[in-house]
């Protein structure tokens, strides 16, 4: 299988980075394993889902980013389980937590969104993990997409663990708006959950119109990724996509 290409920086200001979702289960398995898997796959933005909450849940994240090369830029127990994480080639310009309706009964659930750039292209990036109840998901949905369209970029990225397949209204209503990347660039595996036994994909990486998907999918065959890392890490398999983000206008 070919290797998705390398972060660079173009002549014409535009960038291609590599953009990782991740469901690490509030770190209760193998971090050493997580972060090997994360470290491999050389991304410039880890979209985490169920990061820690509780008890010296800054330090545990902080902890795993410094494992896997990266910072925290946003997120956790202040997006109740989104975060992002980065390397030092993006420059920040602007970040905010944001906590959804709480459906009595429900868990809370959130965004960790920030806009960022690479080189001389702006994008804007949220972490989400939709809810486990069909109709409260599909909200979450609609208030994801209208949160997107507020931060007020042109270009943006998604990641996330939708609890939810392809061909649910939630799934297909996100896929209409935004590049579903995997549909768009297949490479790699389909399948993200579970590890031990992948047979459904509820984990994507959604991409505005604008941004060139180069490829997207589960790091089956990446360098330094090993299926025992794979299925010690975590239980669900991450999702790693190659994108070129055209320089903002504006530069």
């Amino acid at each position: 299988m070919e290797l998705l290409p390398n972060s660079r920086t173009e002549s014409d200001g535009s960038a291609v980075i590599r953009v990782l979702s991740y469901n690490i289960r509030s770190l209760r398995d193998d971090t050493a394993a997580l972060a090997r898997v994360i470290t491999a796959c050389a991304p410039d933005l880890v979209l985490v889902q169920e990061a820690p909450r509780f008890f010296r849940w800054r330090k545990k994240l902080a902890r795993l980013a410094a494992a896997s090369g990266q910072v925290i830029l946003t997120g956790g127990a202040t997006a109740a389980g989104p975060a992002i994480l980065c390397s030092l080639r993006a420059t920040v310009e602007r970040t905010e937590d944001v906590l959804l309706p709480l459906t009595p009964g429900l868990h809370r659930r959130g965004l960790a969104t920030a806009v960022v750039r690479f080189g001389g292209a702006r994008l804007g990036v949220i972490s989400c993990h939709l809810s486990l109840q069909r109709d409260e998901r599909h909200a979450q949905g609609h208030m994801l997409l209208d949160r997107l369209a507020g931060l007020g970029v042109e270009h943006a990225v998604v990641g996330g663990d939708l609890n939810e397949r392809p061909d649910g209204r939630t799934f297909r209503h996100l896929a209409e708006t935004l590049q579903d990347c995997r549909t768009t660039a297949p490479w790699g595996g389909e399948f993200t959950s579970t590890p031990a036994d992948p047979h459904q994909r509820i984990d994507a990486v959604f991409a505005t119109k604008g941004v060139e998907v180069l490829g997207c999918g589960v790091p089956l065959d990446q360098p330094g990724v090993t299926r025992a890392d794979l299925t010690a890490a975590t239980d669900h398999l991450p999702v790693l996509a190659a994108l070129r983000v055209p320089a903002d206008g504006l530069n």
